[in-house]
C-alpha cells in the first residue's frame, strides 16, 4: 500500500496534484554496470532503472546497426516482397507507392519512392485525403494508379486491414503491404503482407514503425538485386542515407527507443545533421532549429509540421517536401507547411477550450472515459485535443467532430488501459461505423444517435480508469542539491539519449531550491525563466518552465516570496552559451519544501 513514507520526499500530492514515486532499479545490477563500463554511479543507476542488463549496457550507450540490425528475412513474407520489388526494378516496371498522411506514412513513402527512383523505376505515389478518402487504401485511388500503368502497388503504413479495397485490383497489379498496425484477422489475399505484428510472424519486431519495416525491406531488396548481379557496373544505393527518415518516423510514431529503434534514431540523427536532404534542411531553417539535433527536434519541430498538411490541408505536402531535391522549392514547401501548422494551431485552439470544459465536467461526474464532441470540430486536430485532455485529467480521452450526423474521432489512452481493443469491441457491438487502434491510441467514426451508448460502453469496459489518480504519477530517478546540478552532470545524463517512449528522459528533483528571480518570456509569455539557489551565497542555476499557463506550479515560481524553498522536479540539461556549456533545469512540477 502506498503511504507518504514511500513517496519521494513525502510528496503524495504536488502543486499539480501528482504523486512523486521512485523509479527503482536493482542496486546490484547498477554496481556491476558501473564496474564493467567504468561509468559514473548515476548513469549506471539510470540504466538499471530502465531494465538494461549488464550484457546490454554497452550496446545501449553506443547503439550500432552492425550489432542491433536484425535479418530482414525473419519477418514473414519479407523475401517474397523483396524478390517481387527486385523483379520490378530489373524489368523497369512502373510501381505505385500508396502511403498515409501522418509522419510515419510520409517518411515510409518517401523512403520507398526515393529508393525505387534511385534504382531506375518509374514511381507513382498517392496519399489519401483525410476528409474525402479516410485512412488506408480505397478502390478509386487504387484503380487510378493501375490505370496510370502501375503493375505493382506497395502500400506503406497502411493496408493490413484493407482486404476489400485491395481485392478490387486483383489480377491487374500485384500488391505488397509494408505495415506495422495490428491486424484483427488474417492478412489480405495479396502477394505479401510484411508486418511484424502479424499473428504468424515470429520476428519479435513488433516495436518497429512502418518506416522501420520499409527500411528492412530496402535492405532485403538490395540484397536480392545483389544476388542477381544487378549492381555489376553500377553503384548500390546509399541505404544509410535513408536513416534520417526512419529516425523521424520512429520518434514521431512514439515507438520505444530501445533495441534497433535506438540505433535507427542515433544513426538517423547523424544523417540528418549532414543536412543533405533539402526538404528536412529547409524545414529546420523555417523552424529556426539551431541547436544540436535530438529526438526532441523530430518530435516537436519537424513532426508537427509534416503532420499538419495531412491534418488540415494537402495530404501529400509532407511527402513532397521529403522527396524534394531542389533547395529553393524545398524552402517554398517548408514555408507552406509552417503556415499550415499555424492554421492547425488556430483550429486546435478554437476547439480546446470547449473540449476541456466538457471534459472537466465528465471527470467531476465520475466518468471513467472522457468522450467529448462538437459540431464542425475539425477531425484533423481531434487527436491532438484528446492527447491534451488525457494529460490534463489522466483519463482515456476521445474527441469527435460531427458533420452531417457522423462523428469522426480520435482517442488517446493512459498506461494500463487498452483503448484500441475497446474501440474494436465497440465496433463489433454495432456502436461504431469504423473503429480500431492500439492500446494507447484509437480512431473511430460514430453516428450521432449512438454516441451516448458508445460512452456508456467505454465507461463499463474501461472502468479501471476511474480508480486512477487525477494526475499521472511522476517517476523520479534521483535528487540533487542546486550546487550539484552542473553541466558536467548534464553531459553524463545525455549519454542515455535519445530520449522518448521506452527511454524517458530522467526526472530528477532539486531539493529545497529557492527562486530568486522569475519572469515570463517568449512571444506569448508562455515560458517562465527563473534562477534558483540552494543557500543564499551558493551558485545560481537557470530554470525554465515551458507551456507555463496559469497553474499552481507557474504561480509558485513567479511568487518569489522571499525565497521560500520549493522542491522542483524536472530534467537537467546542458546548453551552450558564449561557447561554453552551462546547466539548465527544465521544471515539470513543484511541491512545497
Amino acid at each position: 500500500m502506498l503511504t507518504v513514507e514511500n513517496t519521494v520526499l513525502g510528496v503524495s500530492s504536488s502543486l499539480s496534484g501528482r504523486r512523486w514515486l521512485w523509479r527503482g532499479g536493482e542496486d546490484r545490477v547498477a554496481a556491476a554496470i558501473a564496474q564493467r563500463l567504468m561509468l559514473p554511479e548515476i548513469v549506471s543507476r539510470l540504466l538499471a532503472a530502465r531494465g538494461i542488463g549488464i550484457d546490454d549496457a554497452a550496446d545501449f550507450l553506443q547503439p550500432t546497426l552492425r550489432v542491433l540490425l536484425p535479418d530482414p528475412s525473419l519477418v514473414t513474407d519479407m523475401d517474397i516482397a523483396a524478390d517481387r520489388i527486385a523483379d520490378a526494378v530489373r524489368r523497369g516496371e512502373t510501381v505505385a507507392v500508396y502511403g498515409d498522411y501522418d509522419v510515419d506514412g510520409a517518411c515510409s513513402a518517401a523512403l520507398m519512392v526515393g529508393l525505387l527512383r534511385d534504382l531506375g523505376c518509374e514511381v507513382l505515389h498517392h496519399v489519401p485525403d483525410r476528409i474525402k478518402e479516410g485512412y488506408g487504401p480505397n478502390t478509386p485511388a487504387l484503380a487510378s494508379l493501375v490505370a496510370r500503368g502501375a503493375g505493382l502497388v506497395v502500400c506503406v503504413d497502411c493496408g493490413t486491414a484493407a482486404g476489400v479495397a485491395l481485392s478490387a485490383i486483383a489480377g491487374q497489379a500485384d500488391v505488397i503491404v509494408l505495415d506495422h498496425h495490428k491486424p484483427e484477422g488474417t492478412p489480405p489475399p495479396i502477394l505479401a503482407t510484411v508486418n511484424p505484428n502479424r499473428v504468424d510472424c515470429a520476428s519479435g519486431l513488433g516495436h518497429l514503425c512502418a518506416a522501420g519495416v520499409v527500411f528492412l525491406t530496402a535492405i532485403a531488396t538490395v540484397r536480392a538485386l545483389r544476388r542477381l548481379g544487378f549492381f555489376a557496373g553500377r553503384t548500390e544505393p546509399d541505404l544509410i542515407g535513408l536513416l534520417d527518415l526512419v529516425a523521424l518516423a520512429t520518434v514521431c510514431d512514439v515507438m520505444p527507443l530501445t533495441g534497433v529503434n535506438r540505433a535507427f534514431v542515433c544513426q538517423g540523427l547523424k544523417v540528418m545533421a549532414r543536412r543533405s536532404r533539402p526538404g528536412i534542411t529547409a524545414l529546420l531553417q523555417v523552424t529556426q532549429a539551431r541547436d544540436r539535433l535530438t529526438a526532441a527536434t523530430c518530435g516537436y519541430a519537424l513532426g508537427p509540421r509534416i503532420n499538419a498538411g495531412g491534418r488540415i490541408s494537402e495530404a501529400d505536402l509532407g511527402l513532397r517536401l521529403l522527396l524534394c531535391g531542389d533547395p529553393i522549392e524545398a524552402t517554398v514547401l517548408a514555408e507552406r507547411l509552417e503556415a499550415v501548422n499555424r492554421m492547425r494551431q488556430d483550429v486546435e485552439a478554437g476547439i480546446m477550450q470547449a473540449a476541456m470544459a466538457a471534459a472537466e465536467a465528465q471527470v467531476a461526474a465520475g466518468r471513467a472515459v472522457v468522450l467529448v464532441s462538437g459540431h464542425g470540430w475539425h477531425p484533423g486536430v481531434v487527436g491532438i485535443v484528446a492527447g491534451r485532455i488525457k494529460q490534463r485529467f489522466n483519463r482515456p480521452a476521445c474527441v469527435a467532430g460531427f458533420s452531417d450526423g457522423l462523428g469522426r474521432g480520435s482517442g488517446r489512452s493512459i498506461a494500463g488501459i487498452d483503448l484500441g481493443a475497446a474501440m474494436i469491441a465497440a465496433r463489433q457491438a454495432g456502436l461504431l461505423v469504423t473503429g480500431g487502434g492500439h492500446a494507447m491510441a484509437a480512431g473511430f467514426s460514430v453516428l450521432a444517435d449512438r454516441l451516448a451508448a458508445l460512452h456508456g460502453f467505454l465507461d463499463e469496459r474501461l472502468s479501471a480508469a476511474s480508480a486512477m489518480p487525477s494526475a499521472a504519477d511522476l517517476m523520479v530517478e534521483g535528487t540533487l542539491a542546486v550546487p550539484g546540478a552542473t553541466a558536467e552532470l548534464a553531459a553524463q545524463l545525455e549519454r542515455l539519449a535519445p530520449f522518448g517512449a521506452g527511454n524517458e528522459e530522467p526526472i530528477l528533483l532539486l531539493h529545497r531550491a529557492r527562486v530568486v528571480r522569475a519572469d515570463r518570456v517568449g512571444r506569448e509569455a508562455n515560458t517562465i525563466r527563473a534562477f534558483v539557489q540552494g543557500e543564499a551565497d551558493g551558485p545560481r542555476l537557470k530554470a525554465m518552465m515551458f507551456r507555463a499557463g496559469e497553474g499552481a506550479v507557474a504561480e509558485a515560481l513567479l511568487a518569489r516570496d522571499g525565497g521560500v524553498p520549493l522542491h522542483l522536479a524536472g530534467h537537467l540539461r546542458a546548453e551552450e552559451w558564449n561557447g561554453s556549456a552551462a546547466a539548465c533545469f527544465v521544471v515539470l512540477d513543484a511541491a512545497p519544501a
